[in-house]
């Protein structure tokens, strides 16, 4: 049996569970989020806790089970607490600053590059320690566009400018040996 998928998920005091069939829907003061999951598990309100058991032991249903409960998990802890990344601008001149709700930044290009957030995402910037915040209540909306502001101007192995996130550790490369190589003389 799944150890992740036998537990429990506990929800808070202020969030809401419905669940229609396969679809849940999670209520809470950050927003909601509703997901479909796919026939073998079966979710069942008991309380104020969700939990989650599978019909079989067939190899896809068991897989299926302990991924269903961490999806309910991030649903709920999304809606109360929500998520964020943070990223960190670095390099000379490099620079992160919100327009309204658009965030813009200047990394090196010939044009500062507009992002706008999707719906249920924001952004917070602080202009000292040079960090982007990206803040929302549903986990992989948060993660993608994470990723996309990343890829904007990844980090460069030689110097390390570029967006990374917070506590990446960048793999550096040495760069040129010097005098001594296979060359004239």
């Amino acid at each position: 049996m799944s150890r992740v998928g036998r537990l429990p998920v506990t929800v808070p005091a202020g969030v809401s569970v419905a669940i229609d069939g396969l679809a849940v829907q999670v209520k809470g003061p950050k927003g909601s989020l509703q997901r479909t999951f796919a026939p073998g598990v079966t979710v069942e309100l008991e309380g104020a806790q969700v939990k989650v058991t599978r019909a079989n032991d067939e190899p896809a249903v068991r897989a299926l089970h302990g991924t269903t409960r961490a999806l309910i998990h991030n649903m709920v802890t999304g809606v109360s607490a929500g998520f964020t990344k943070v990223l960190e601008v670095d390099g000379v001149g490099y620079r992160a600053n919100m327009d309204g709700k658009n965030l813009v930044l200047n990394v090196g290009y010939s044009h500062p590059v507009v992002v706008e957030p999707a719906t249920g995402i924001s952004f917070e910037v602080d202009e000292k320690t040079r960090q982007v915040k990206v803040n929302g209540s549903d986990v992989e909306q948060v993660g993608q566009v994470a990723a996309d502001i990343r890829k904007i101007r990844p980090p460069e192995p030689y110097k390390g400018k570029g967006i990374h996130y917070l506590g990446e550790k960048i793999r550096r490369k040495a760069g040129k040996s010097g005098k001594g190589g296979k060359g004239k003389k």
